[in-house]
């Protein structure tokens, strides 16, 4: 028992002096709440002087959001406040349980909520950046493209602010399930493969029988409206935020072409953007802090 304390004591002292020299301080939110469950986030502070902007950051992974490894995406929050930026490292309701839609209406409920709260977080409402990989980038171009709808008789008063996002920056995101890689290969009618590389329960899209209240799979015609609005290339406007977008010419789960085909339209679109194609990389790489600098720099220029 003796020996069990003083390993005690030891850890609690190893753990305060960790969070002592650490550049930043961190603490859990609640920012909204669906079917009796907490939707969460962990704020992100640095512990020098912060420059009132933020950036959300989805955690975010084959549509799935998780705390494994949470620690190590906290400190690597550094690469954004060691330049001042307040990040929020947002969760999202998971596939299966939930499709693409209903974790797009998550990620747009946290941006209204630390919009909402942006005086007490001290920041700047009208200075957000949004970033992710992979499905996280699918979900935050969707946020960043959407329109600036709100809910003016919402009995939320959160949900009566914008969800609009003034800066992107994202890793390899899918942006267009009809011309997947080439044109015309639909990849979300592909259920093999959507079994294989574990995302079919993001377009198992259903809806609500009011009759049986049990939810039934969606039409072959509303399937098809679902994946244009899930599908990112369709919503670029001219009003759209400046995109930055990294991805690596060797990517065989979300290929560059994705990428491409959406910076074109960014283009046509007259919206600042940038795509950094590095070489030889797949779907991540160790040295990835490299490219995230270069996403940093982004929101410096653009979140003036």
């Amino acid at each position: 028992m003796k020996k069990f304390l003083v390993l005690f004591f030891v850890s609690c002292a190893l753990m305060a002096t960790a969070q002592d020299t650490a550049s930043y301080t961190s603490s859990e939110i609640i920012y909204g709440r669906k079917d009796g469950m907490a939707l969460t986030m962990i704020r992100v502070v640095p512990k020098q002087a912060t420059n009132g902007k933020c950036i959300v950051e989805l955690v975010s992974g084959n549509w799935v959001s998780s705390y494994r490894g949470i620690d190590n995406r906290i400190k690597a929050t550094t690469t954004y406040t060691k330049r001042g930026y307040t990040v929020f490292l947002v969760m999202h309701g998971s596939q299966p349980r939930y499709t693409i839609p209903d974790e797009v209406a998550d990620v747009k409920r946290a941006v209204r909520f630390i919009r909402y709260n942006a005086h007490a977080y001290a920041i700047d409402a009208d200075h957000i950046g949004i970033t992710g990989y992979s499905s996280g980038g699918n979900l935050s171009l969707l946020t960043a493209y959407a329109d600036d709808t709100r809910d003016a008789n919402a009995k939320d008063s959160i949900d009566q602010v914008s969800a609009r996002v003034q800066a992107v920056g994202v890793f390899f995101p899918p942006t267009d399930f009809f011309n997947f890689g080439t044109a015309n290969f639909e990849a979300y009618k592909n259920k093999k493969l959507l079994a294989t590389i574990g995302v079919a329960g993001a377009f198992d899209f259903k809806v609500l029988d009011a009759a049986t209240k049990t939810y039934q799979p969606v039409s072959d015609s509303a399937a098809l409206v679902i994946i244009k609005q899930v599908s990112p290339i369709y919503a670029v406007s001219a009003d759209d935020p400046p995109t930055l977008i990294v991805h690596g010419d060797a990517d065989r789960l979300v290929p560059l072409q994705q990428s491409q085909s959406i910076i074109q339209k960014l283009t046509e679109a007259k919206v600042p953007n940038n795509l950094i194609v590095v070489p030889g990389k797949g779907h991540g790489w160790e040295d990835m802090f490299t490219q995230k600098e270069k996403i940093a720099d982004w929101f410096d220029k653009y979140l003036k």
